[in-house]
Protein backbone atom coordinates (compact mmCIF):
# COMPACT_ATOMS: atom_id res chain seq x y z
CA UNK A 1 0.00 0.00 0.00
CA UNK A 2 2.76 2.22 0.77
CA UNK A 3 4.48 2.15 -2.22
CA UNK A 4 1.28 2.28 -4.33
CA UNK A 5 0.78 5.62 -2.77
CA UNK A 6 3.93 6.88 -3.11
CA UNK A 7 4.14 6.19 -6.79
CA UNK A 8 0.84 8.02 -6.90
CA UNK A 9 1.86 11.28 -5.21
CA UNK A 10 5.07 10.86 -7.34
CA UNK A 11 3.69 10.42 -11.01
CA UNK A 12 3.97 13.35 -13.38
CA UNK A 13 0.91 11.23 -15.12
CA UNK A 14 -2.05 9.38 -13.87
CA UNK A 15 -4.86 7.86 -16.36
CA UNK A 16 -7.96 6.56 -14.37
CA UNK A 17 -10.34 4.36 -15.32
CA UNK A 18 -14.34 4.69 -14.06
CA UNK A 19 -17.58 2.15 -13.67
CA UNK A 20 -19.94 1.67 -12.64
CA UNK A 21 -18.85 0.45 -9.05
CA UNK A 22 -18.01 4.26 -8.13
CA UNK A 23 -21.68 5.86 -8.82
CA UNK A 24 -23.11 2.70 -6.69
CA UNK A 25 -22.05 5.08 -3.47
CA UNK A 26 -24.50 7.88 -4.78
CA UNK A 27 -27.41 5.23 -4.63
CA UNK A 28 -27.19 4.64 -8.71
CA UNK A 29 -27.73 0.51 -9.44
CA UNK A 30 -24.44 -1.06 -10.98
CA UNK A 31 -25.89 -2.96 -14.26
CA UNK A 32 -25.63 -6.72 -13.11
CA UNK A 33 -26.34 -8.99 -10.21
CA UNK A 34 -29.49 -8.35 -7.75
CA UNK A 35 -31.11 -5.07 -8.21
CA UNK A 36 -28.97 -3.48 -11.33
CA UNK A 37 -29.89 -1.92 -13.97
CA UNK A 38 -30.58 -4.61 -16.49
CA UNK A 39 -32.58 -6.98 -13.93
CA UNK A 40 -36.01 -7.98 -15.63
CA UNK A 41 -34.65 -6.77 -18.78
CA UNK A 42 -32.11 -7.88 -21.38
CA UNK A 43 -29.93 -4.89 -23.09
CA UNK A 44 -31.27 -5.64 -26.47
CA UNK A 45 -34.68 -4.66 -25.60
CA UNK A 46 -33.39 -0.99 -24.46
CA UNK A 47 -30.12 0.08 -25.51
CA UNK A 48 -29.95 -1.05 -29.19
CA UNK A 49 -30.21 1.32 -32.15
CA UNK A 50 -32.92 -1.65 -33.07
CA UNK A 51 -34.78 -1.35 -29.97
CA UNK A 52 -34.76 2.52 -30.57
CA UNK A 53 -35.97 2.35 -34.29
CA UNK A 54 -38.66 -0.93 -33.39
CA UNK A 55 -40.02 1.20 -29.85
CA UNK A 56 -38.46 4.81 -29.40
CA UNK A 57 -40.86 5.57 -26.61
CA UNK A 58 -40.11 2.24 -24.63
CA UNK A 59 -36.42 3.13 -25.04
CA UNK A 60 -36.98 6.95 -24.19
CA UNK A 61 -39.53 5.76 -20.89
CA UNK A 62 -36.68 3.73 -19.63
CA UNK A 63 -33.72 6.45 -20.58
CA UNK A 64 -36.56 9.05 -18.81
CA UNK A 65 -36.29 6.99 -15.45
CA UNK A 66 -32.58 7.00 -15.03
CA UNK A 67 -32.29 10.25 -15.73
CA UNK A 68 -34.68 11.59 -13.24
CA UNK A 69 -32.72 8.90 -10.85
CA UNK A 70 -29.44 10.46 -12.28
CA UNK A 71 -30.41 13.79 -11.01
CA UNK A 72 -31.56 12.77 -7.69
CA UNK A 73 -28.05 11.51 -6.70
CA UNK A 74 -25.34 13.66 -5.23
CA UNK A 75 -21.35 13.18 -6.14
CA UNK A 76 -19.62 10.62 -3.62
CA UNK A 77 -16.30 10.53 -1.91
CA UNK A 78 -14.87 8.79 -4.51
CA UNK A 79 -15.55 11.62 -7.21
CA UNK A 80 -14.73 14.23 -5.07
CA UNK A 81 -11.27 12.44 -4.15
CA UNK A 82 -11.14 12.31 -8.24
CA UNK A 83 -11.48 15.93 -8.20
CA UNK A 84 -8.14 16.17 -5.90
CA UNK A 85 -6.28 13.94 -7.97
CA UNK A 86 -7.10 16.26 -11.09
CA UNK A 87 -5.95 18.91 -9.48
CA UNK A 88 -2.93 17.71 -7.70
CA UNK A 89 -1.63 16.58 -11.63
CA UNK A 90 -3.39 18.91 -13.51
CA UNK A 91 -2.35 18.75 -16.92
CA UNK A 92 -0.59 15.31 -16.59
CA UNK A 93 -4.20 13.83 -15.35
CA UNK A 94 -7.30 12.29 -17.67
CA UNK A 95 -10.37 10.57 -15.98
CA UNK A 96 -11.76 8.16 -18.63
CA UNK A 97 -14.92 7.10 -17.41
CA UNK A 98 -17.46 4.25 -18.59
CA UNK A 99 -20.56 5.91 -16.48
CA UNK A 100 -23.04 8.29 -18.27
CA UNK A 101 -24.13 9.71 -15.27
CA UNK A 102 -22.60 12.82 -15.46
CA UNK A 103 -21.42 13.26 -11.88
CA UNK A 104 -17.65 13.00 -12.51
CA UNK A 105 -18.18 16.80 -14.07
CA UNK A 106 -20.66 17.90 -11.11
CA UNK A 107 -18.41 16.98 -8.81
CA UNK A 108 -15.51 19.22 -10.31
CA UNK A 109 -13.64 17.04 -13.04
CA UNK A 110 -12.56 18.75 -16.13
CA UNK A 111 -10.40 16.79 -17.66
CA UNK A 112 -12.78 13.85 -18.02
CA UNK A 113 -13.45 11.85 -21.09
CA UNK A 114 -17.24 9.81 -21.13
CA UNK A 115 -16.56 6.54 -23.31
CA UNK A 116 -20.29 5.89 -23.47
CA UNK A 117 -21.95 9.66 -23.61
CA UNK A 118 -23.97 11.06 -21.13
CA UNK A 119 -27.48 10.28 -19.86
CA UNK A 120 -28.35 13.91 -19.12
CA UNK A 121 -28.03 14.98 -22.75
CA UNK A 122 -29.70 14.66 -26.14
CA UNK A 123 -28.66 13.81 -29.55
CA UNK A 124 -30.34 14.67 -32.78
CA UNK A 125 -31.17 12.26 -35.17
CA UNK A 126 -31.18 14.42 -38.10
CA UNK A 127 -28.39 17.18 -37.48
CA UNK A 128 -26.36 15.49 -35.16
CA UNK A 129 -26.55 18.69 -32.43
CA UNK A 130 -26.58 18.12 -29.01
CA UNK A 131 -28.55 19.40 -26.05
CA UNK A 132 -29.03 19.47 -22.28
CA UNK A 133 -32.27 17.75 -20.96
CA UNK A 134 -34.79 19.64 -19.22
CA UNK A 135 -35.63 19.29 -15.63
CA UNK A 136 -37.06 15.84 -14.90
CA UNK A 137 -40.18 17.18 -13.91
CA UNK A 138 -40.22 18.97 -17.05
CA UNK A 139 -39.08 16.65 -19.43
CA UNK A 140 -41.44 14.92 -21.70
CA UNK A 141 -39.13 12.68 -23.87
CA UNK A 142 -38.70 12.55 -26.75
CA UNK A 143 -36.92 16.06 -27.23
CA UNK A 144 -36.72 17.61 -29.88
CA UNK A 145 -33.76 19.87 -31.45
CA UNK A 146 -33.48 23.21 -30.81
CA UNK A 147 -31.42 23.55 -34.25
CA UNK A 148 -33.54 21.82 -36.71
CA UNK A 149 -36.95 20.54 -35.14
CA UNK A 150 -35.63 16.76 -35.57
CA UNK A 151 -36.33 14.06 -32.97
CA UNK A 152 -33.45 13.40 -30.74
CA UNK A 153 -32.40 9.91 -29.06
CA UNK A 154 -30.30 9.55 -25.50
CA UNK A 155 -26.83 10.75 -26.35
CA UNK A 156 -25.29 7.61 -25.19
CA UNK A 157 -23.18 5.10 -26.76
CA UNK A 158 -25.54 1.29 -26.94
CA UNK A 159 -24.67 -1.99 -27.60
CA UNK A 160 -23.65 -2.80 -31.42
CA UNK A 161 -22.32 0.67 -31.49
CA UNK A 162 -18.47 2.53 -32.31
CA UNK A 163 -17.37 4.75 -29.44
CA UNK A 164 -16.44 8.51 -30.70
CA UNK A 165 -13.08 7.08 -32.04
CA UNK A 166 -11.48 10.75 -30.44
CA UNK A 167 -12.11 9.82 -27.25
CA UNK A 168 -11.14 6.19 -27.84
CA UNK A 169 -7.52 7.81 -28.81
CA UNK A 170 -7.65 9.99 -26.42
CA UNK A 171 -8.16 7.54 -23.55
CA UNK A 172 -5.34 4.94 -25.15
CA UNK A 173 -2.86 7.96 -25.29
CA UNK A 174 -2.98 8.84 -21.05
CA UNK A 175 -2.86 4.98 -20.32
CA UNK A 176 0.05 4.69 -22.88
CA UNK A 177 2.05 7.48 -21.27
CA UNK A 178 0.53 7.40 -17.92
CA UNK A 179 3.24 6.68 -14.79
CA UNK A 180 0.23 4.73 -12.85
CA UNK A 181 -3.37 3.64 -14.12
CA UNK A 182 -5.93 3.64 -11.70
CA UNK A 183 -9.04 1.21 -12.38
CA UNK A 184 -11.40 1.52 -10.14
CA UNK A 185 -15.16 0.34 -9.71
CA UNK A 186 -15.29 -1.76 -13.23
CA UNK A 187 -15.98 -5.22 -13.96
CA UNK A 188 -13.50 -4.57 -16.38
CA UNK A 189 -15.17 -6.45 -19.07
CA UNK A 190 -16.50 -4.37 -21.22
CA UNK A 191 -14.54 -3.31 -24.88
CA UNK A 192 -12.57 -1.35 -25.83
CA UNK A 193 -13.02 0.30 -21.88
CA UNK A 194 -11.49 -2.81 -20.41
CA UNK A 195 -8.70 -3.20 -22.66
CA UNK A 196 -6.86 0.26 -20.89
CA UNK A 197 -5.37 -1.07 -18.16
CA UNK A 198 -3.32 -3.59 -19.83
CA UNK A 199 -2.38 -1.12 -22.21
CA UNK A 200 -1.06 1.03 -19.33
CA UNK A 201 0.64 -1.88 -17.76
CA UNK A 202 1.88 -3.14 -20.84
CA UNK A 203 3.63 0.16 -21.48
CA UNK A 204 5.46 0.11 -17.53
CA UNK A 205 2.44 1.81 -15.25
CA UNK A 206 1.92 1.22 -11.84
CA UNK A 207 -1.36 -0.25 -12.00
CA UNK A 208 -4.28 -0.23 -9.42
CA UNK A 209 -7.50 -1.69 -9.23
CA UNK A 210 -10.58 -0.73 -7.03
CA UNK A 211 -13.34 -3.27 -6.83
CA UNK A 212 -14.95 -5.59 -4.46
CA UNK A 213 -14.47 -8.44 -6.53
CA UNK A 214 -11.67 -10.03 -8.54
CA UNK A 215 -11.50 -9.04 -12.65
CA UNK A 216 -10.10 -10.12 -15.38
CA UNK A 217 -7.34 -7.50 -14.43
CA UNK A 218 -6.52 -8.38 -11.47
CA UNK A 219 -3.77 -10.83 -12.09
CA UNK A 220 -2.29 -8.04 -13.97
CA UNK A 221 -1.89 -5.32 -11.19
CA UNK A 222 0.11 -4.27 -8.94
CA UNK A 223 -2.03 -3.63 -6.04
CA UNK A 224 -5.51 -4.76 -6.40
CA UNK A 225 -7.84 -3.61 -3.62
CA UNK A 226 -10.93 -5.88 -2.35
CA UNK A 227 -13.18 -2.74 -1.49
CA UNK A 228 -15.49 -0.26 -2.47
CA UNK A 229 -14.35 2.73 -4.65
CA UNK A 230 -14.43 5.58 -1.70
CA UNK A 231 -12.57 3.37 0.80
CA UNK A 232 -9.59 2.54 -1.95
CA UNK A 233 -9.10 5.64 -3.23
CA UNK A 234 -8.96 7.02 -0.05
CA UNK A 235 -6.10 4.37 0.67
CA UNK A 236 -3.88 5.61 -2.25
CA UNK A 237 -4.12 8.74 -1.97
CA UNK A 238 -4.03 11.05 0.77
CA UNK A 239 -3.02 14.30 0.34
CA UNK A 240 -2.15 14.67 4.05
CA UNK A 241 0.69 11.69 3.37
Amino acid sequence: MEEARERLQRAERVAVLTGAGVSAESGIPTFRGSGGLWEGFRPEELATPEAYARDPEKVWRWYAMRYAQVMQAKPNEAHRLLVELERAKERGFLLVTQNVDGLHARAGNRRLVELHGNITRARCERCGHRQPLPPPDDFTPPPICERCGGRMRPDVVWFGEFLDADHLAQAERAFMTADVALVVGTSAVVEPAASLGRIAKSAGAYLIEVNPEPTPLTPLADLSLRTSASEGLRAVWRQDG
